[in-house]
C-alpha cells in the first residue's frame, strides 16, 4: 500500500529534467512584455497568427531548405499537443503507428489514446540506436498509417544523417500508404558539426505526407510559454485546427508574438547555450565511461544521454543483485541520492537516460 512506502529525502543530484537551466534570451523576454503592454492580449486564429506562421515559413525555408506557405503551418501549446491532434485527425481503431525503440515515453499512449495501436521497433545499440531501412520495412503492414521519429532523439542524442534517412525514405516510398511524423524539437541542439535533417529536404515527393514537428521549447529555453508548430499538408493542418477550435483555441497570443521574435531575431544567445551543452556533454560521457561496465556513446544531438549498464546488472548492491535498470534507478536514488531515468520507461531495459539540461 501507498501508505507503507518509505519515505526518500530528496535527490541532492537530478539528471531526470529534459529542461533547460538557460535563462530565454532578453530580447525574445521583451518581445513578449511589448506584446502585453500594447494589448496584444486576446484570442488570435486557431492556425496561429499570421505573422508567425509567415516566421515559421522562412525558418524553414532558411535553415531546412524546405518552401511552406502559411495555410501549411499550425501552431499549438506544445509537442504533445500537436501529436495527439494529428493523431486524433488521421487514427482508427486498428490503424497501426510505428515507434521506434527508444522513444519518447509519450509516443506510445499517445497512439493507444486515439484508438491505434503502437507497433514498436527494436534498435539495437550496435546500429547507434537507429531505425533500419530493413527494420522498418519488416514492420509494415497494410495498416501501418504513420512512422514518427524523434531525431535529434529523446532519449538517445542519436541524429539521423541525410543516408540514413534517404534509406527509410527509400522504403516509405514502396508504401506511399504510411505518413511520417518527425519530431525535431531538438533540431537547433547538435554538436561537431552534426546536422539535422528534415525528410522532405531529403525527398520532396514526400512533402504531401509529412508532417515536422518542431518549437521554441528547447532552442530558445522558452519551455514554460507553451509554443509549438507543426509544418505539414494544408488538409491535415485544416483538420487539426478543427480540433484546437474545439479543444484550446489557440496558443497564447503575446506568446506567438515572442516565438516570432525567437526565429527572426539573433541565434547567437542559442549558440551559446549549445556549447555549454556540448561542454556538459563531453565531461559526464567522459566520466561515465570511467566506471567499469557502463559503455556511453556520445550524442549528436539534444542534451541527453544512454548510457548502456547491461554489464553493471548483476552486481551486488545492499539488498542483493541489482537486476534491472529500474532496481539500478531506485539503488542510485537511495544510495547515493542521484536521480535518473531508467531506460525501460523509454522501450530500452538495461539503459539509463541522464539529462545535461540543468
Amino acid at each position: 500500500m501507498l501508505l507503507n512506502c518509505r519515505p526518500r529525502a530528496a535527490p541532492s543530484s537530478i539528471f531526470t529534467l529534459g529542461e533547460p537551466d538557460q535563462d530565454t534570451p532578453d530580447a525574445i523576454i521583451e518581445a513578449g512584455v511589448a506584446a502585453l503592454r500594447s494589448g496584444d492580449t486576446h484570442y488570435t486564429g486557431s492556425a496561429g497568427k499570421l505573422d508567425l506562421r509567415k516566421a515559421i515559413c522562412e525558418k524553414l525555408a532558411g535553415d531546412n531548405a524546405v518552401t511552406y506557405t502559411p495555410d501549411e503551418i499550425v501552431v499549438t501549446s506544445g509537442v504533445k499537443q500537436i501529436i495527439f491532434e494529428a493523431f486524433a485527425a488521421t487514427l482508427q481503431p486498428g490503424d497501426e503507428v510505428i515507434i521506434p525503440v527508444p522513444y519518447w515515453v509519450s509516443y506510445p499512449d499517445i497512439v493507444r489514446l486515439n484508438g491505434a495501436t503502437p507497433i514498436v521497433i527494436e534498435c539495437l545499440a550496435e546500429s547507434e540506436v537507429i531505425l533500419t531501412p530493413e527494420a522498418l520495412e519488416a514492420a509494415i503492414t497494410p495498416k501501418t498509417r504513420w512512422l514518427i521519429i524523434n531525431s535529434p532523439s529523446n532519449p538517445s542524442g542519436a541524429v539521423l544523417s541525410e543516408a540514413q534517412w534517404k534509406g527509410l525514405l527509400d522504403v516509405l516510398a514502396r508504401h506511399p500508404h504510411v505518413a511520417v511524423m518527425t519530431d525535431e524539437i531538438y533540431e537547433k541542439i547538435v554538436f561537431d558539426g552534426v546536422q539535422n535533417k528534415t525528410p522532405v529536404a531529403v525527398a520532396s515527393d514526400m512533402k504531401d505526407r509529412c508532417l515536422i514537428v518542431n518549437g521554441m521549447s528547447k532552442a530558445y529555453a522558452m519551455t514554460g510559454w507553451r509554443i509549438v508548430y507543426a509544418a505539414g499538408p494544408a488538409p491535415l493542418i485544416k483538420a487539426i485546427v478543427k480540433l484546437i477550435r474545439q479543444s484550446t483555441t489557440c496558443t497564447s497570443a503575446f506568446v506567438q508574438i515572442a516565438a516570432a521574435a525567437a526565429l527572426r531575431g539573433d541565434q547567437e544567445p542559442v549558440a551559446k547555450m549549445v556549447e555549454i551543452y556540448r561542454e556538459r556533454r563531453d565531461l559526464i560521457v567522459s566520466l561515465l565511461n570511467d566506471i567499469d561496465g557502463v559503455n556511453c556513446s556520445m550524442p549528436g544531438g539534444a542534451f541527453y544521454i544512454f548510457p548502456d549498464i547491461r554489464q553493471v546488472l548483476g552486481r551486488k548492491g545492499p539488498n542483493g543483485a541489482i537486476s534491472s535498470d529500474l532496481e539500478l534507478v531506485n539503488y542510485l536514488l537511495d544510495e547515493a541520492g542521484v536521480a535518473v531515468m531508467d531506460g525501460t520507461s523509454y522501450g530500452m531495459p538495461g539503459f539509463l537516460r541522464l539529462s545535461f539540461a540543468t
